[in-house]
């Protein structure tokens, strides 16, 4: 019997793609497929509601193993990430006890930020003291003009402290477009400043010292796609730029991190990751690299060093999708997005806290953004396999899709000069920002949903005195392109709302619900969430018997807005009357979209809200009105 194998599920037959487009065709009883069941997506791609093995029939790459050119499973052959948490450095004797003490929490890769002017030898020594560099991971963070200075100063500490450089893994974060990208300055000597990096980086072999911070587009609310093409063209720029200087294939490929941002969108963030890996390994490939004594594995194959050609990725929970009210909603967002980097098979990631959005953050919530994490590993055993997404024809199909349109912005960055031509320009940033705009409206329309701000929130939170300010980074001047813009999805509504606790008024919306039972409760219930939006007091009813009643039971409650809450075909008779009861005690409001909405505009009732309403604009206007802000 343990010979025998049986084939599962043998009794059922064989269904095609055509007998299941027949069958979802006859359900969807003469509604358009590609209308009711097809995503469109923002990426520049739709997606289908079904695949099938036939829907990945021909793609090459999917016969590869984790760890084979060209990494799409993979740059390695186990799926062991490193937890990393980054401390804003101020006090260094106080950061290094901090990191100490992560180290005992699980804790495998430290990130420490700290300003230009304090990149000193002694601050070094006292940041790393106790702190063996060759099994942590150490990554720096600080001023660009202080870059090469602080890789100098950190190689030196290395050897004096007879570390052995081969195990000795981390990088140093320098941008050579973050002055165009985040402060909109020229960065016009960045070839230069780049290669004296990369020759100061020599004496630490295993940092990676040229950062691609894709993060930063993803945190000012790029679209995957944005991301992806814009991140691949910015590392294919530094490539180029730096064999044009001199320097070997392998040389530069070996010193570039890049750092990504994790949207909310899932599944399309497992196969950014993925096509990431793919798209650069065939770049890189395309500089022939060539194998040198010690770095490579030893068994490349080719005609060029396809260790040069592995991507590492660390990836950060997205910025973009935190919010300032229901703050431990984050939690849930930073969780998934973890969650999809991980099964992607990234090398590090850092899990931002909740309260991100506010404040720095305190030990609760850093503790809580670590275990998010041990979570991961510990309890879900996410480490122990490898490229799990490998084979579902839904993420193999995204995969190729995403990189399909990623390449083609590539190739349109590459023919207008390459990457830094695009952002000396301003077009990235441009594009980006237009980006987070239409992202912007989806959320003020509920198009695209951040949970207890834009729907569902929480009716009695107040914010404003949680809000502590945080520090700016140092170096700036006077801008002179366009530069990323850093609001977060939910600044909109965030701001609108603090607008009315700094009022000192809360207007209070009065539910006048009446007639058929299950349309009131909806349209209540739906305009309850509309207007707490905007920090509103809620007034709900379980309903009237008359107009009448109800307006004079609004009134009795100083209600500055009563919405009617019924259904269509009843508000033909009853929209009008109560509007007349109200006689401008208040604002007047019918919840809905009736067909008679040109009669009743007929007779003077002007505001209505429904699912097609755009939230943010309509409670600015009554912010205007009733707290004159």
């Amino acid at each position: 019997m343990a010979d025998l194998k049986e084939k599962l599920f043998s009794e059922f037959p064989p269904v095609s793609a055509e007998e299941w487009m027949a069958k979802i065709t006859a359900d969807l009883k003469g509604a358009p497929f590609e209308k009711k069941l097809v995503w469109k997506t923002s990426e520049g791609f739709n997606v289908n509601p079904f695949y099938r093995a036939e829907d990945i029939e021909g793609m090459k790459r999917i016969s590869s193993l984790p760890g084979e050119f060209p990494y799409v499973r993979g740059t390695k052959k186990d799926n062991d990430w490193k937890i990393r948490q980054n401390i804003d450095v101020t006090d260094f004797k106080a950061a290094n006890a901090k990191a100490l003490d992560l180290l005992q929490k699980g804790i495998t890769s430290l990130g420490f930020h700290f300003k230009g002017e304090d990149v000193k030898p002694e601050n070094i020594a006292l940041l790393l003291d106790g702190i063996c560099p060759e099994s942590i991971e150490l990554n720096f963070k600080t001023c660009n003009c202080k870059a090469e200075m602080l890789i100098v100063i950190l190689g030196n500490y290395l050897k004096e402290q007879g570390a052995d450089l081969s195990q000795c893994m981390g990088s140093v974060d320098y941008n050579p477009f973050k002055k165009p990208l985040v402060r909109g300055e020229c960065s016009d000597q960045w070839v230069e400043q780049a290669a004296a990096i990369l020759r100061a980086g020599a004496a630490i072999p295993y940092y990676r010292v040229l950062a691609v911070d894709a993060c930063l587009l993803n945190d000012a609310g790029a679209y995957i796609s944005q991301e992806l093409g814009y991140a691949l063209a910015w590392g294919n720029e530094i490539m180029a730029g730096l064999s044009d200087a001199g320097f070997a294939a392998d040389e530069i490929a070996r010193k570039i991190k890049f750092n990504f941002g994790i949207s909310a969108n899932y599944f399309m963030e497992i196969a950014k990751f993925r096509a990431a890996r793919w798209l650069w390994a065939e770049i890189v490939a395309a500089y022939e690299p060539e194998c040198r004594p010690g770095l490579s594995s030893g068994n490349e194959s080719g005609g060029f060093c396809r260790c040069a050609c592995k991507m590492a990725v660390q990836a950060k929970t997205s910025d973009w999708n935190l919010t300032l009210y229901d703050a431990h909603v984050n939690l849930l967002r930073t969780q998934t997005e973890a969650m999809s980097a991980a099964i992607a098979g990234v090398d590090s990631i850092t899990v931002s806290p909740f309260d991100g959005a506010y404040q720095r953050p305190d030990d609760f919530s850093e503790r809580i953004a670590r275990n998010q994490q041990l979570l991961l590993k510990e309890e879900c055993h996410f480490d122990k396999v490898v490229d799990p997404s490998a084979g579902s024809y839904y993420i193999e199909v995204l995969t190729n899709s995403l990189a399909d349109v990623a390449w083609k912005l590539f190739l349109e960055v590459e023919d207008k000069g390459g990457f830094y031509a695009v952002v000396s320009s301003g077009e990235v940033q441009t594009a980006v920002n237009a980006s987070a705009a239409t992202r912007r409206k989806a959320i003020a329309t509920r198009r695209e949903i951040l949970l207890g701000t834009n729907q569902y929130p929480n009716f009695t939170e107040v914010a404003a005195p949680k809000i502590k300010q945080t520090d700016n980074c140092e170096c700036s001047s006077e801008p002179t392109l366009p530069a990323l813009d850093f609001s977060r999805g939910a600044s909109g509504f965030e701001a609108l709302r603090l607008a009315t606790e700094k009022s000192g008024k809360t207007p209070k919306v009065f539910m006048l619900t009446i007639g058929n039972l299950a349309m009131r409760l909806a349209r209540s219930q739906f305009s309850s969430n509309f207007f707490a939006c905007a920090g509103y007091k809620i007034i709900d009813n379980l309903g009237f018997d008359t107009v009448e009643a109800g307006v004079e039971a609004a009134v009795k409650t100083g209600a500055d807005v009563v919405v009617l809450c019924s259904s269509d075909d009843e508000y033909a008779g009853l929209a009008v009357p109560a509007y007349q009861a109200l006689a401008g005690r208040a604002e007047f409001v019918v919840a809905g979209a009736p067909a008679c909405t040109d009669e009743l505009k007929a007779q003077g009732i002007t505001q209505f809200i429904n699912v097609k309403s755009n939230v943010l604009e309509t409670l600015k206007a009554f912010n205007e009105k009733l707290i004159k802000i």
